[in-house]
Formats: structure tokens, C-alpha cells, sequence
């Protein structure tokens, strides 16, 4: 199977070609694809180098799927190309996600709402993606009314730049910024631009994505993002109200039975999720599970997980996984 990575040599990109490997993804043929400037550079994998390809050449070259990691931009432009030459694109980017024409899949939740037609398929959000996996199951069982979210996010998120500037900072060097302001020994409260209802799109994204994964547009969501001087993975405090009340037993319970997760949950012997614990790690931790005593059937949860893995390049490679099970491509 031909399979182009679209970004190859970019942070997710990387990264997915790492979880493609990892997971023995059938690949007979890869086809790296990056910007002008990166065309006849090499990447490894599968014990082998392969050349990197314009974005024309990958079409030419006819891939059953191709997972795009380099930015809305380039997704806009090129995603509908490739599936005009009946090629199944996943795309990390923002750019398709809230169409109503494409399906926006987390494959723990939703991956049976796709089909052969579906040739433009778009990968969540990474702190939404963590939030639903841990989540769902929960909605299932109670009913999810409200979701109030607050995350601490990992300067992986924004890319090679922003991790850059912070292990600069950290060694005394100046350099190049990322951010607006200084990020090692801060908190920025502040991720993507701000719209006019004065939330930022990365607060937006969270709201809305939600409601299309769990195909419920009944669930209210607010969120607030904070980008923090961590590497390895973002955290979340998540507060939910259900309409049915619940009991803590089954809902640890629910949690250790549902795929993908990992319940970290003993404060006797003070351990709950930590990102430096998802680093490299496709699994969603959840812990720090008790009731909200200020409200009725109400749950606070702390949840974890790799942005680049999970939240990123091992759930596309999960989707193209579902994608040949079921002989879709």
C-alpha cells in the first residue's frame, strides 16, 4: 500500500511516520511529501531512506492514503486534489474539521460513520481529541448537560519554534519567539487568535468539536487554554455535569473499560496523570476523579495525554488503520 505523508519532515509529521512504523502499518511504497525548499531531502523509515516529493509528484504517484500534517493552508489548497485523484486524505489540520460535508473522527467514538466516499477525512483537535476519548463513555452511560474545560498545554502544539524558544530560554539563549512573550517560568493564557466573542479559536474548536465527535449539539462546552513550559503532552481540568447522577465506583469502572484510556487514580499514594508520564504514550490518562460538591450529579476529572501522539499523528494513523480494515481505500 502506498501511503504519503504530506509534512514528512515537519514535528507531526515526524511523529506520524514514527506511530506508522510502530504500529506496523501495512505501507509498501512511502511517500514523503514537504515545502520547495525540503524536495530531495531523505527521511527514514522502515529501516530505509526515502525521498521527499512535491505535493504534485505524490499525486502522480497515485497513494490509497495520504495523511496531512502541514497546516490549513496547504489542506485547503492540495486535500481536495488529492481526493479528486480518489486518494483518502486525513488531515490534522484545522481547515475541515466544522464542514458539514466531512466527517471529524475520533475512531474510539465515531469511526463507524465513515465510508468509501469519505475522501476527505479530518483529525481533531488535540486537546479535543483527549477530552472526548475519556469522556464518551461517561455521555453514554449519564448524559453529558455541560462541559466547563480548562487546559495547560504543551509548547509541542505550536511546533519546532515554540519548543526552540523555550529550551532557549531555559539555557540563557536568546533566539527567535514563538510566543508574544517569554514561556519557560510562565503561563500564557492565550492559544490561537482571539475572536470577537472574546474566547480564542483554540477555545472555539474545543466547543464546537466536541458536540460534532459526540453527535450531540445538546452538550454546552466552555474552555479556557493556557499554554505552559511543559514538553510531553497536554493536561486538562475537566468539569461535567450529567443529567442522571452517578457513582464513583462505575464511573472509574466505565473509565478502565473504555479503549484507549488509562485510569491513574490513587491520591493516598499521590499518583494521578502527569504529561512527563504520556510522553510517548497513545494511551489517555484520567485521574483526580471526584465529585463537584458545589452541584448535583456533576464529576471533576484531570486528564493527560500526548498531543503529537494521540492527540495528532496516532489517531490518523488509527483512522487509516479503520480505514483498511473495513476495506474503505
Amino acid at each position: 500500500m502506498k501511503v504519503a505523508v504530506v509534512g514528512a519532515t515537519g514535528l507531526v509529521g515526524s511523529k506520524v511516520l514514527e506511530v506508522l512504523a510502530e504500529r506496523k502499518f501495512p505501507v509498501t511504497e512511502l511517500i514523503p511529501v514537504a515545502s520547495e525548499r525540503s524536495v530531495g531531502k531523505k527521511v527514514h523509515f522502515q529501516n530505509r531512506e526515502w525521498k521527499v516529493v512535491s505535493t504534485t509528484d505524490a499525486i502522480l504517484a497515485k497513494p490509497a492514503i495520504a495523511i496531512f500534517s502541514a497546516g490549513g493552508g496547504t489542506s485547503l489548497e492540495w486535500a481536495p486534489k488529492f481526493a479528486a485523484a480518489g486518494i483518502t486524505v486525513i488531515d490534522n489540520s484545522s481547515a475541515w474539521r466544522m464542514d458539514p460535508a466531512k466527517k471529524l473522527v475520533v475512531p474510539e467514538l465515531n469511526a463507524d460513520a465513515l465510508t468509501a466516499e469519505d475522501k476527505i477525512i479530518a483529525n481533531p483537535n488535540c486537546s479535543t481529541i483527549q477530552m472526548v476519548v475519556a469522556l464518551n463513555p461517561l455521555h453514554l452511560r449519564y448524559k453529558i448537560r455541560r462541559i466547563v474545560v480548562s487546559t495547560y498545554q504543551s509548547v509541542t502544539g505550536t511546533g519546532v519554534k515554540a519548543v526552540t524558544q523555550l529550551m532557549n530560554e531555559r539555557n540563557g539563549v536568546l533566539g527567535e519567539m514563538a510566543y508574544k512573550y517569554p514561556i519557560d517560568l510562565n503561563a500564557i493564557p492565550q492559544i490561537d487568535v482571539f475572536l470577537d466573542n472574546g474566547y480564542t479559536k483554540e477555545e472555539m474548536k474545543m466547543v464546537n468539536e466536541t458536540r460534532k465527535i459526540m453527535r450531540d449539539d445538546s452538550i454546552r462546552v466552555t474552555s479556557t487554554t493556557v499554554r505552559i513550559p511543559v514538553i510531553g503532552g497536554h493536561s486538562e481540568a475537566v468539569n461535567v455535569e450529567f443529567e442522571k447522577d452517578f457513582d464513583l465506583a462505575e464511573v472509574r469502572a466505565l473509565l478502565e473499560k473504555a479503549p484507549g484510556v488509562i485510569v491513574v487514580d490513587n491520591t493516598s499514594k499521590q499518583e494521578y496523570p502527569m504529561p512527563k508520564d504520556a510522553h510517548n504514550r497513545d494511551e489517555v490518562f484520567v485521574g483526580r476523579l471526584r465529585r463537584d460538591d458545589t452541584q448535583p450529579n456533576t464529576l471533576n476529572m484531570w486528564i493527560v495525554s500526548d498531543n503529537l501522539r494521540k492527540g495528532a499523528a496516532t489517531n490518523a494513523v488509527q483512522i487509516a488503520e479503520y480505514l483498511v480494515a473495513k476495506a474503505l481505500v
